[in-house]
């Protein structure tokens, strides 16, 4: 309890007592209203700075997590199924007499599409025969031909020994001077003749033989002239055949509203075409940047837009050998003064580990393909 002082001062004549507690503890004042809203702003301010502080930090390292992490994945959405197509067309011109397919109808390897008028190939096949059979008797003829110039050669040859003994014996008598000089005239004349003669068989003999290929032996089908004849029969043949026109593979036909009974048809023009569906790809074009970790080999997971919930897995199996723009029609002229650069984008093909889900794949569609490289970017900078 505190003790009482009096104080006594005189003060224009009036004493005034004062009294005053004189406290050994006094109480602590508490903080007026204005200290406290001074404080209130410096904790806010606090706060502020902390937080701008740690959320960028924070940020910061989460995102140099997933950088030096991530990048195991080369990801890209210009990517398409790619299944083989022929162009269906005939080998021989003529006209449609029989059409047995329509639009989007499946067909296996040799089923008959259409069929051309075959009475044009069946002449012709006819006339081939027919040659064939005139170039053999030809043959015969030649060996005929080349008999009788033998014969005569070795007539001649008699002939001009003949000759040539008559000539010798008539010279010797007039060597003796039994018999003048103008009796050799006459044996003199036949000789000449008789070598004449043998000249003109040789010569004969040689032209048959050559007729005959240079072999008088040789048989009468190995003979130049029926060896083409031959060929002449085949290709009427192949011909004959080909106005049947089938599928050269299993497949989907389209583009067949022009293929009409009744259309003539020119040899090698398009008229339909055939999808093989047995096998399908990805043709996946990643930009020039992404090639360097791609390898072939490398797992794909590869996600079609028509099939999203079905992921399909394959492997990079080729990379192209130079970007797209290298085969347009009208490639980048890159030599002018107003040149862009455009990062390229190079075709990657990726084949399906497993035929099932590939084979209700049409042709076109889109993906997305990821390829897994097995490296983060941590182990890239690393070297592991």
């Amino acid at each position: 309890m505190s003790a009482q002082a009096s104080e006594t001062r005189a003060c224009q004549g009036e004493v005034v007592t004062i009294s005053r507690a004189d406290n050994a503890n006094p109480k602590p004042e508490s903080a007026s209203p204005q200290s406290a809203a001074e404080a209130a702003p410096r904790k806010g301010r606090g706060r502020r700075t902390l937080l701008m502080v740690a959320v960028p930090l924070v940020l910061a390292v989460v995102g140099g997590w997933f950088y030096l992490n991530g990048g195991r994945y080369e990801e890209t959405d210009n990517a398409y199924v790619q299944q083989a197509k022929v162009a269906l067309s005939a080998d021989v011109a003529g006209r449609i007499i029989d059409v047995r397919i329509s639009e989007n109808q499946a067909v296996t390897k040799g089923d008959v599409l259409f069929t051309i008028d075959p009475q044009a190939y069946q002449i012709a096949l006819e006339q081939a025969k027919a040659a064939l059979l005139s170039a053999r008797v030809n043959v015969e003829q030649l060996k005929v031909t080349y008999a009788t110039a033998e014969a005569t050669k070795e007539a001649a040859e008699a002939t001009l020994e003949l000759q040539q003994a008559t000539f010798d014996r008539q010279k010797s008598l007039v060597d003796q001077g039994v018999s003048s000089t103008s009796t050799l005239d006459q044996p003199k004349l036949a000789l000449q003749q008789a070598q004449n003669g043998v000249t003109t068989a040789r010569q004969q003999v040689a032209s048959a033989t050559a007729a005959l290929a240079g072999d008088p032996e040789i048989p009468t089908d190995q003979h130049p002239a029926v060896l083409a004849a031959i060929a002449q029969v085949e290709q009427a043949k192949r011909n004959l055949g080909k106005t049947t026109v089938a599928s050269p593979a299993d497949g989907i036909i389209s583009q067949v509203s022009s293929l009409n009974v009744g259309q003539f048809v020119a040899a090698g023009t398009t008229i339909a075409s055939l999808v093989e569906t047995d096998e399908s790809w990805v043709e996946a074009n990643f930009k020039e940047t992404q090639l360097g970790a791609i390898q072939i080999g490398m797992p794909v997971e590869v996600t079609v837009d028509a099939y999203a919930d079905q992921p399909l897995e394959g492997h990079v199996a080729s990379i192209g050998a130079a970007t797209g723009s290298e085969f347009s029609l009208i490639p980048a002229q890159n030599a002018t003064g107003n040149w862009v650069k455009v990062v390229q984008r190079v075709p990657v093909r990726v084949e399906f580990d497993e035929a099932e889900m590939a084979e209700v794949l049409r042709s076109g569609m889109s993906a997305l393909v990821s390829v897994d490289t097995g490296h983060s970017t941590l182990d890239r900078l690393t070297g592991k």
